[in-house]
């Protein structure tokens, strides 16, 4: 038996194009935000995309998005899968090793419950996100899950925590998932996909929702 998560073609060949360096922060949120709203509108995941990058130079090592409807894996959110493809591209489990650089996580969003874990356990030692209050789960209907002081626990374990990068433009793409009817895939329930909150920069709602397929 085998177990494979993969980026869908698209994202395969937009890691391709990217330069070697994104020095800047906003720069970093700005190619994570585009990946996630690629992949709204190419309907291969949910609105989320992170990227790892050296956090010092801005050396790209990959930019992952969430998988969980093409893939059928409920774990295979974004922080999750870039992690994991990161740990696969340079060869080691622990993203944190002694010696090489470090290494930051960017993503468009606090992490779910899931993926704070997932954050802790790979070894980054910086994660910057574009925003932690309600909103998402507000405009999208998803359930995040148990909420902790997540600045409390990176700081314990010597973690950088940057909030609030870019929120106006992570917010948007929170919207056009809402306005195209994407599947909110929460495990006990779809959320409320009839209420359409209205982004005046986002497409209006599709007639129907559209089930995420590979």
């Amino acid at each position: 038996m085998d177990f494979t998560i993969s980026l869908p073609e698209w994202a395969v060949v937009e890691n391709e194009k990217l330069p070697e360096f994104v020095e800047t922060l906003d720069e970093r949120m700005r190619v994570v935000n585009e990946f996630a709203r690629r992949n709204v509108e190419e309907n291969t995941g949910g609105p989320f995309a992170a990227g790892v990058f050296e956090r010092d130079t801005g050396r790209v090592v990959i930019v992952g998005v969430n998988r969980v409807e093409p893939m059928q894996c409920s774990s295979a959110h974004a922080e999750v899968v870039t992690l994991s493809l990161a740990q696969k591209k340079l060869g080691t489990w622990n993203l944190g090793e002694p010696g090489k650089p470090a290494l930051q996580l960017v993503v468009n969003w606090l992490p779910c419950a899931m993926c704070l874990g997932a954050v802790l356990w790979s070894g980054v030692r910086s994660l910057a996100i574009a925003g932690s209050d309600s909103r998402l789960e507000e405009i999208t209907g998803f359930d995040e899950g148990p909420r902790v002081d997540t600045a409390k626990e990176l700081a314990k374990r010597d973690v950088e925590f940057i909030d609030n990068v870019l929120t106006s433009e992570a917010l948007k793409v929170f919207y056009l998932f809402k306005n195209k009817g994407r599947v909110v895939y929460n495990a006990r329930g779809m959320g409320d996909l009839s209420a359409q909150d209205k982004c005046p920069e986002c497409p209006p709602p599709e007639a129907k929702k559209a089930k995420v397929s590979a």
